[in-house]
């Protein structure tokens, strides 16, 4: 993994869902759930974005948002859809 300029360990976090006026965001990497205050999000932020994290001396920082993992993600989503629609040979539930 790719040290960041201000030394900690560089992750992947994916802002799962609020609370209140808590954000979730959890790290796969590291199994860990990460609770911030909306306002302390980056702005754009809403649900599934996927953040740059960091993690240093146990405590994780949002570095920034992290758009080109965030547009694979979508892509990945599109082809995935695409397939099942194009397997999909309609409903084996008869109509009345």
């Amino acid at each position: 993994m790719c040290k960041l300029k201000f030394g900690g360990k560089a992750m992947k976090g994916v802002l799962d869902r609020f609370e209140g006026n808590q954000a979730v965001i959890l790290i796969e990497e590291d199994k860990a759930e990460l609770v911030v205050a909306k306002e302390e999000l980056p702005e754009g932020s809403d649900i599934n974005t996927v953040f740059k994290m960091e993690k240093q001396d146990g405590s994780y920082k949002i570095v920034e948002i992290d758009h080109e993992a965030e547009k694979e993600a979508k892509e990945t989503t599109a082809d995935l859809l695409a397939k099942l629609r194009a397997k999909s040979n309609g409903s084996k539930f008869k109509k009345d």
